[in-house]
């Protein structure tokens, strides 16, 4: 903890010491932000986006020395912009950006600039969005300002009990977000991203003044942890749609004209920035249309394309093959065909099942850890060949790796592969002396022959497909379809197995996840056995998280 300072002003340096304090208070409680998920499907990223964006704002100011604080607020106002993700850390940094105009040229801070301050950075976003909605972040911001306000008109107002007056404010804001937004009220939660503007407050208070009375208070601001009450929320059979996040770098760029177009092919909207670096975020069916239409005004930076449902995260793992499989000086033997493949995949046993079937480069991600467009650039960038064949293996996946196609020099090719099994065929029928094409046709022809059963327990209470569940019930999806709901692992996969007719196959290969016991594999394996004696069983270990048993049939 930062020792207590009787802060009069704000600095450069002060300022700088808040925004630290605010990124190490939200990293501890971020995932508490993530939990205040209201879609009846694995979402809860907003904690994660609001932490990528406060810390790409720390990034920029971390090594700065500035005494001034309006030095310190442009740069924080510019990391944040360029590091700003999903729709919470898009208007975050237009809080940034308004705090910024707001103490433009200004050396230190009154309490009442400070106020001020904050107040602007509440208008900034406000102006951002198109259609501004209560019971927001943007709500939260505002209470934060005015409550700051109040306190600043205070004869004896120091900075500390300024910052006390909008943690408070936007405490109380946060408290009453389930009464102005109906999805709020029925999940019982409130809202996500005004928590986490909450949480940066808090960690300004914490880091500038320690042993103020206002503090006191502070524990006591701590929301308790809000689990969302399981309502039967209607999926969409169409999803939520993409989320498309990206920067525009050119001259004399028109954010209002930028947004009128971009408004024309999504929702969700926010297209913020200044005349030379435009930060478009958008939620669409059609990325493509959106990527094509912004490659008209300047460079694309940080194209990111993935389900809005899941989390965003960057994980790239690895390059190449393990040593046994590599040849002398730790390389892998160059390929006849002079092409490279490289796989999406989550679970460390599935990633070594996919090494060992000779996949040079492996992106860790799937269901609810969608990796981003970038992500897959990166892995295939770094494969030594100038062909290169890409396996999503998820549904999800596919819309941002087919992107990739135009960002690249090299020749990708994407076998829309919607599951682990269906990429383990693919992979199997690829030929290092067949040239690209004729890999493409046949991995194609592979993957699509392959069924596949996933394993998992309901999140909430919904229906989908025509198939009514509740929280915590075993559910089996059958080609990404959700198809059967029941009490245990073996009774699912036994009525999935017989919705398929399991006379048309041969083979069962059951891909243990992390969460499944040795009890339950066993107990499932005997379930198989027993009920279709006709077909093999195999059981590879897959460690894959959110699906206790993912099974191939072939």
């Amino acid at each position: 903890m930062v020792a207590a300072l009787k802060a009069t002003g704000v600095d450069g340096q002060l300022f700088k010491r808040a925004l630290l304090g605010s990124l190490s208070w939200l990293a501890a409680n971020h995932e508490e932000v993530n939990r205040l998920n209201v879609f009846p499907v694995p979402d809860g990223d907003t904690g994660t986006n609001m932490l990528l964006t406060l810390q790409s704002a720390v990034e920029d100011v971390k090594e700065s020395n500035a005494a001034e604080v309006s030095k310190i607020a442009k740069l924080a106002s510019h990391g944040s912009l360029m590091g700003a993700r999903g729709n919470s850390g898009v208007i975050l940094s237009q809080i940034f950006r308004g705090f910024a105009r707001a103490v433009e040229g200004k050396g230190s801070l009154t309490p009442a600039e400070l106020a001020a301050g904050f107040e602007e950075a509440a208008n900034a976003a406000y102006r951002a969005v198109n259609k501004p909605t209560e019971g927001t972040i943007l709500t939260v911001a505002r209470e934060a300002g005015r409550a700051a306000a109040t306190a600043a008109s205070n004869p004896d107002a120091t900075v500390p009990r300024v910052i006390a007056a909008a943690a408070a404010g936007a405490r109380a804001a946060v408290l009453k977000t389930p009464s102005q937004l109906q999805i709020l009220r029925d999940a019982g939660v409130v809202d996500a991203g005004g928590f986490g503007l909450q949480l940066i407050l808090e960690g300004m208070l914490k880091s500038v003044e320690e042993s103020e009375p206002a503090l006191a208070a502070l524990n006591e601001s701590r929301l308790p942890v809000v689990a969302a009450s399981q309502v039967a929320l209607a999926l969409p059979e169409g999803g939520w749609g993409y989320c498309t996040e990206f920067l525009i770098e050119g001259n004399n760029l028109d954010t209002d004209l930028i947004r009128g177009q971009i408004e024309s092919l999504g929702n969700s909207v926010l297209v913020v920035g200044e005349p030379e670096l435009v930060k478009v975020h958008v939620h669409t069916d059609d990325p493509t249309s959106v990527i094509n239409l912004a490659n008209g005004y300047g460079k694309l930076l940080k194209l990111s394309v993935g389900d809005m449902s899941t989390q965003h995260r960057r994980i790239i793992q690895g390059e190449g093959a393990p040593e046994a499989e590599r040849g002398a000086g730790g390389a892998r033997p160059a390929r006849p065909n002079g092409a490279g493949l490289v796989a999406v995949v989550a679970g460390r046993g599935l990633v070594d099942i996919f090494r060992g079937l000779g996949v040079d480069a492996i992106i860790e991600g799937g269901q609810t850890m969608n990796p981003s467009t970038q992500d897959m650039l990166t892995a295939i960038e770094s494969v030594p060949y100038e062909e290169v064949i890409l396996l999503p293996n998820n549904g999800n996946v596919i819309p941002a790796a087919k992107q990739v196609v135009g960002l690249t020099k090299k020749k990708v090719h994407v076998i829309e592969t919607h599951s682990v099994p269906q990429g383990v065929s693919a992979v199997v029928a690829f030929r290092p002396e067949r040239s690209g094409d004729e890999n493409m046709r046949a991995m194609k022809a592979e993957a699509e022959r392959v069924q596949t059963i996933e394993v998992t327990h309901a999140v909430r209470d919904t229906r989908s497909n025509g198939v009514k569940v509740k929280k915590g019930d075993v559910i089996g999806l059958i080609n990404d379809k959700l198809e059967i709901a029941g009490d245990d692992y073996s009774e699912v996969v036994n009525k999935a197995l017989g919705k398929l007719g399991p006379d048309s196959f041969e083979l069962v290969t059951v891909y243990r996840g992390e969460q499944a016991s040795d009890d339950e594999l066993k107990r499932l394996e005997s379930a198989i056995r027993s009920s279709y004696p006709g077909l093999e069983v195999e059981v590879q270990h897959g460690g894959q998280q959110h699906y206790p048993f993912i099974l191939s049939v072939e």
